[in-house]
């Protein structure tokens, strides 16, 4: 039997009851009753709304290393063939929240089981896709008792094969921002749309204006992207829409760049106000900070995985991805790195069907590091 054939099952059993953000009580469950099956001499346990502490004792700690593995699901309807799919419509583990799990706990096991000097902090946290829990999470009171001295995290990658990790010292995932813009003008009748102000027109002209702020007010050398993924406006077909919405988001490599694009996108919509004669109210939800790897500990790692361990390591590009893991390394040194699934179709993908040996690769490298970092 493969040593990590049981996280394999409970990535299975995970991946049938995927739950959204803050709503992870199953999930929750789950996870404490498998938590609360193993010894507990050394383990404490605290939770904190959907989400779960878990602090493992070392044999001669001097410091906290921490480990974080996010436990939500997305709003998408599964179309994978698998035999263990989704059982509730509409819902999918399609980011890999799942595998996250499954490794943390096979991790967790393994200290448990072999103990190590350092103290561990498992950190299984609620709400990464939306609304954002990491933030919430680091300012709790359990989470500054148990204060980490640096923190560890990963997000399956379907590009790279099995056996692979892949990251970089400083940036690696972008500041992202959600971005809601709700227009409302005057409706009526389609036959005397003089007598109205269509937001369906309005809303056309301002995502026609959003798209030069990227071309026109970031520098060329930095990146950005505005997409707008979603429009509603109006009833029915001879009816000037009264209301119209948009809903898109924001990705910036810098911190300054995500002010100035929000500066530009404000100034835009208060220009389509007057020309339009119309209200306006922009929303920009949820925001991820940047996830900057710590340069000296990612290169510590890397140099780890390269002369110690069987795994393949590429140093990649950053990317425009958002991880709201980014709050937890702005202040406390860690890194974030990429595990290679080899799966046809991406993340956010309706299909997402990651190949399950990584699950084993993960748990083995983690586990063999932080025992590394602890002699």
């Amino acid at each position: 039997m493969n040593t990590y054939e049981s996280f394999v099952h409970i990535r299975r059993d995970l991946h049938k009851i995927p739950e959204i953000g803050y709503q992870e009580f199953k999930t929750q469950t789950y996870l404490l009753n498998y938590i609360h099956s193993l010894p507990s001499d050394r383990l404490e346990v605290e939770k904190w709304r959907t989400g779960i502490f878990v602090k493992v004792k070392g044999t001669h700690p001097t410091k906290i290393i921490g480990y974080r593995a996010d436990i939500d699901g997305l709003p998408i309807s599964e179309e994978t063939t698998l035999s263990f799919q989704s059982m509730h419509d509409g819902y999918m583990h399609a980011c890999g929240h799942d595998f996250h799990m499954s490794i943390a706990l096979g991790i967790l096991t393994t200290i448990v089981n072999d103990p190590i000097k350092e103290d561990v902090l498992f950190m299984f946290q609620p709400a990464e896709e939306g609304p954002g829990g990491a933030e919430q999470m680091i300012q709790t009171e359990t989470f500054q008792k148990w204060k980490p001295d640096y923190i560890i995290g990963l997000h399956i990658a379907p590009e790279y094969p099995v056996g692979t990790i892949a990251t970089k010292e400083g940036l690696l995932f972008a500041n992202t921002s959600e971005l809601f813009i709700d227009l409302v003008g005057k409706g009526g009748h389609a036959a005397f749309p003089h007598n109205t102000n269509d937001m369906v027109v309005a809303a056309c002209s301002l995502v026609s204006q959003l798209q030069s702020i990227v071309s026109r007010n970031v520098n060329p050398l930095d990146s950005a992207v505005i997409t707008i993924g979603k429009i509603t406006g109006g009833t029915v077909q001879n009816i000037i829409a009264e209301r119209a919405r948009l809903e898109g988001t924001i990705r910036t490599l810098s911190v300054e760049s995500m002010k100035k694009v929000k500066q530009r996108i404000e100034a835009l919509v208060e220009g389509v106000s007057i020309g339009y004669a119309c209200q306006t109210k922009i929303n920009y939800g949820s925001m991820y900070h940047q996830v900057n790897n710590h340069g000296e500990m990612t290169r510590e790692f890397m140099n780890f995985v390269e002369e110690q361990t069987d795994v393949n390591l590429i140093e990649c590009s950053e990317a425009m991805t958002g991880e709201d893991f980014g709050y937890m390394i702005k202040d406390i040194p860690g890194f974030m790195f990429w595990l290679g699934v080899d799966s046809e179709f991406g993340l956010h993908h309706a299909k997402l069907s990651p190949n399950e040996d990584a699950i084993g690769v993960a748990i083995e490298l983690i586990s063999q590091y932080m025992r590394w970092k602890s002699e």
